[in-house]
């Protein structure tokens, strides 16, 4: 409603024609129907056209199999982009501000995006329902309190969505339980760092991804000194010589548009070996060529693999298991009161829980794994459903079993509950893990 005021007041200067475009998601019942009915209300009064649709949202969730989240943004962009091209706009402007800002980059930061996703949203991109419809926000770099004392300072009404007090959606619970801990016990000016950090984040990404733009039209990726030098700074045109970020942005342009979900460990284990094939789907397997190009073939989805190597942890010891090779080591554990965090392809475990021997093997029909954070044991096919692992693809991860049999890792998941490190224990088990060279 203040976007739509502000809009509305530069329009005449501008020269905008302006139509308010609103979608009633129809998830809170005479709530919704009261936002579309302020909407309208308020169009009339300024004298606008007001373009109103409703749809279903649960229903919708439900037969796509999507979250109410993910439904409704789906709806609502494809909206807004048939009411924008119905009307002959171009441009559709959203309220989005900067308290929006910091809540996406903890809702990225907790789902592992790089630095292109934890740059947060651009003033300007295209639509993700039509990349010919532009999206403007213009109200990023201000705070919701700037936009309230705007609003209650004009007069202008607007209604609260009471959805966004529960506990049922992460990004509420980043909003109304997270953000304020931090703010009052860590860094009281979070919001800034954090936006700071976003600028920083992002103008790096933006390099990296032109970089790699250029290597993959040109096959050379040469770096430019600044933006106005003449000179440049020539880097190996091998794709092995690249540093690792140009590298992993490489691949993950390529799997993007490939339709392949880009996930880190499945990067990795691209650019750390070639020609060696990994199946992302039925039937489908890509490798990354000497080149940095991706390779797809057909491939048959692979039975399972019965596969398994015992091995003794002792204090220290190596081994070579499914085209990975795992190192590991025990010591006394030193409570100090803070939780140890493990480097990247690397975990922390209660060595006495594991006991006396491990066994490296593949997933196998009726595994069950309690990740840490569930309650209890859950079939190791519908955790890996719920991570987006390929049917195929999750054959040829490698977990490892303790001594009584029970899993305690699984390559590409969370650690075992009961494996973790707690106050009383008295030895940690060290354990390491990459890919065999090719």
């Amino acid at each position: 409603m203040t976007l739509l005021h502000a809009l509305k007041k530069l329009s005449a200067k501008y020269r905008w024609q302006l139509i308010v475009g609103h979608f009633n998601h129809r998830l809170r019942g005479r709530a919704s129907d009261a936002d579309e009915k302020l909407v309208r209300k308020t169009a009339a009064a300024l004298k606008l056209q007001a373009v109103v649709e409703r749809a279903e949202v649960k229903s919708f969730a439900k037969t796509s199999k999507l979250s109410i989240e993910m439904a409704a943004r789906k709806l609502r962009h494809e909206f807004l982009v048939r009411a924008a091209k119905k009307h002959g706009a171009r441009t559709v402007a959203l309220s989005h501000h900067a308290d929006d800002q910091v809540e996406l980059f903890f809702l990225r930061l907790f789902r592992g995006a790089g630095g292109e996703g934890l740059a947060g949203m651009k003033w300007r991109s295209p639509s993700p329902a039509d990349k010919t419809i532009s999206l403007v926000r213009p109200l990023l770099d201000f705070s919701k309190a700037e936009l309230l004392a705007f609003a209650r300072k004009n007069k202008i009404p607007f209604r609260d969505d009471a959805t966004n007090f529960t506990s049922y959606f992460l990004r509420n619970r980043i909003r109304n339980e997270l953000l304020p801990r931090l703010r009052k016990h860590y860094q009281p000016g979070l919001d800034k760092a954090v936006l700071r950090l976003m600028e920083i984040v992002g103008g790096e990404a933006e390099f990296v991804g032109e970089v790699s733009r250029r290597w993959l039209e040109t096959g050379r990726a040469d770096l430019p000194v600044s933006p106005d030098a003449r000179q440049r700074v020539p880097t190996g045109t091998d794709f092995i010589k690249l540093p690792a970020a140009i590298q992993r942005r490489i691949l993950q342009s390529q799997l993007s548009e490939a339709g392949v979900v880009p996930d880190f460990d499945l990067i990795e284990s691209l650019r750390q070996s070639a020609d060696c094939f990994v199946s992302v789907g039925p039937k489908i397997a890509i490798a990354r060529g000497a080149n940095g190009k991706i390779i797809f073939r057909q491939a048959e989805i692979p039975k399972f693999n019965d596969s398994e190597l015992a091995v003794n942890p002792g204090r220290t010891g190596r081994a070579e298991f499914g085209g990975r090779r795992f190192q590991w080591r025990i010591q006394a554990l030193k409570h100090t009161g803070e939780t140890p965090v493990p480097p990247t392809q690397q975990e922390f475990f209660d060595a006495d829980k594991i006991g006396g021997g491990m066994v490296l093997r593949h997933w196998r029909a009726g595994d069950r794994f309690r990740p840490i954070g569930l309650k209890s044991a859950a079939k190791l096919q519908d955790l890996f459903v719920n991570a987006k692992i390929s049917a195929a693809r999750r054959r040829e991860l490698v977990l490892a079993t303790a001594a009584n049999g029970e899993i305690f890792w699984v390559e590409g998941l969370r650690i075992g509950e009961r494996f973790k490190l707690t106050p009383q224990t008295s030895r940690k088990l060290i354990w390491k893990w990459s890919n065999l060279a090719v």
